[in-house]
């Protein structure tokens, strides 16, 4: 019957159809079909509405940075929601400036492989799902600097090997060790090691460390008296140097013939932090789970 009725409201002209005896059991059989529509439509069928998802993750947490030689490596906490597909990273030369987007990310980590050594950069981090709503941007604005760094430098004693006993940080060198831009030197003092420097720069032992990465920032006291430090393996020192930039150096082994450490140099002037690096494993959040894995009480 259905197509019948479909036909009938195709060909005919409902005011025409209903003059004749014929016209009016077309018309009783339409109005049977549209009232079993009806029934069928509010008693026989079920009704699915799909509301489309339009709510946003939550703004990522625990953004921080490691600092590498011309570039910045970023971490952060991965988002709780089970839909997050993704994340963007934003950039600003300011802290309260224009967040410009920078690339994205499937997992909570980021590389900006184009950062400029002694340019500071401040980062913002956003979600996204896969509805593509977007998260605000992360409350956690993380800023660094990156700057270059050497390692296995190795310095002769000024008293016979003058020309390769001194070390410039800022054209990344080892010289003479009176040249005017040496920053520091090494001195054998009759079986006792020293880093020198001048008397227009400064320089401190911050003691026995594990990595060059201990030190995160330059001490603003405490510098040595003498000018000079006793150089030790496995300890970390900073050096002020005659133009005001922070330079940080690790000794690795020392002899009469030298000294050798890994450094690093801050190339912005007065800007006290320097290289650091943190674990990468974020730290651990209580799941579901935690309650049936407390010890018991008796």
């Amino acid at each position: 019957m259905l197509p019948e009725i479909g036909t009938f409201f195709l060909a005919c002209n409902l005011s025409e159809v209903m003059k004749t005896n014929e016209g009016l059991e077309q018309m009783k059989r339409i109005r049977f079909a549209s009232i079993a529509f009806m029934v069928l439509g509010f008693i026989g069928c079920q009704t699915t509405l799909i509301t489309p998802d339009v709510t946003p993750p939550s703004a990522p947490q625990g953004v921080y940075t490691e600092t590498g030689d011309a570039l910045v490596e970023l971490f952060w906490r991965a988002n709780p929601e089970p839909d997050v597909a993704g994340y963007k990273v934003y950039i600003s030369s300011s802290y309260s400036g224009k967040y410009t987007f920078l690339g994205s990310a499937r997992q909570p980590h980021f590389v900006d492989a184009g950062a400029q050594n002694g340019v500071t950069y401040y980062y913002a981090v956003s979600a996204y799902d896969v509805s593509g709503n977007e998260s605000a941007l992360s409350i956690d604005v993380a800023y660094d600097t990156p700057r270059p760094e050497g390692y296995n430098v190795q310095l002769a004693d000024y008293r016979t090997h003058p020309a390769s006993a001194g070390y410039d940080f800022s054209t990344y060198s080892v010289g003479q060790y009176d040249d005017q831009y040496t920053d520091v030197f090494f001195d054998n003092d009759n079986g006792a090691y020293y880093l020198d420097v001048w008397t227009d720069s400064d320089v401190r032992d911050m003691g026995a460390t594990t990595s060059l990465y201990d030190v995160p920032y330059a001490p603003s006291g405490g510098w040595s008296t003498t000018k000079d430090a006793v150089a030790i393996p496995g300890h970390t020192y900073v050096v002020r140097t005659w133009d005001n930039h922070f330079g940080k150096l690790r000794v690795i082994a020392v002899s009469g013939a030298g000294v050798k450490f890994d450094w690093t140099y801050q190339l912005q002037q007065g800007n006290p932090r320097l290289k650091t690096a943190v674990s990468k494993r974020l730290p651990l959040a209580f799941g579901a789970g935690f309650a049936s894995r407390r010890a018991p009480s008796y």
